[in-house]
């Protein structure tokens, strides 16, 4: 079940939307997590990872970002990250397509989209029955997706110094390595052509400069 929705601006943290949520079940549970969500959001900077989960006790955090802003869910551990990423995507297009140009403004107050709270409410119902058929049918396109969005745990992130941003630089490295390897591959590639076929050319070469020195010249 999807608990709680925050919206923020990831250039300076600054909350733009949040929902309206029913506390009264688990309502210090909540309210802590959501606090651990506020500390998250220091973390999450322009080199984050555009989607990742971060685990912590029952729930998961799980973040979208685009356009400049990040888009965090907070749900149980047993909701299906298929459709966490869904609903936290079909967010991020409706906020988007209405707030799009707002955005980046330098005196936007905290929390100036709270009207965005009705859509969200619209769509979390939408997504809180797993077992609807368009929900089943979302979990069934977007598993290959979502599998290769890292995890990452949250006392990792808060107290242990690992930052979000290292998993890009972590792709960028696997990135890097890629590409070394396959120049060292291109360059192995070309040593072995040239012991192959090297010394027969080098010997053809000759023949073929003996031959015409001995019959241009004479």
């Amino acid at each position: 079940m999807i608990k709680s929705t925050i919206i923020t601006r990831v250039s300076d943290g600054l909350p733009l939307a949040a929902s309206v949520d029913n506390e009264q079940a688990g309502e210090a549970e909540l309210a802590e997590y959501k606090q651990k969500a506020k500390q998250l959001f220091k973390k999450i900077n322009e080199n984050s990872e555009d989607k990742c989960s971060i685990e912590s006790g029952n729930y998961y955090f799980h973040y979208i970002i685009q356009n400049g802003v990040c888009y965090m869910t907070i749900s149980d551990r047993s909701y299906p990250r298929q459709l966490a990423f869904s609903y936290l995507d079909e967010l991020a297009k409706e906020f988007y397509t209405n707030y799009g140009n707002e955005i980046e403004k330098k005196n936007l107050r905290p929390y100036a989209f709270v009207k965005f709270d009705t859509f969200m409410q619209k769509t979390k119902k939408v997504y809180q029955n797993t077992r609807t058929q368009t929900n089943l049918d979302r979990l069934n396109v977007e598993l290959n997706e979502v599998a290769n969005i890292m995890t990452k745990n949250l006392e990792n992130v808060l107290w242990r110094g690992e930052g979000l941003e290292k998993m890009s630089s972590l792709s960028d490295q696997l990135r890097y390595e890629s590409q070394k390897y396959k120049k060292s591959a291109r360059d192995l590639n070309l040593q072995l052509l040239y012991r192959k076929y090297g010394p027969p050319a080098v010997i053809l070469l000759v023949f073929f400069l003996v031959i015409y020195w001995r019959y241009w010249w004479y």
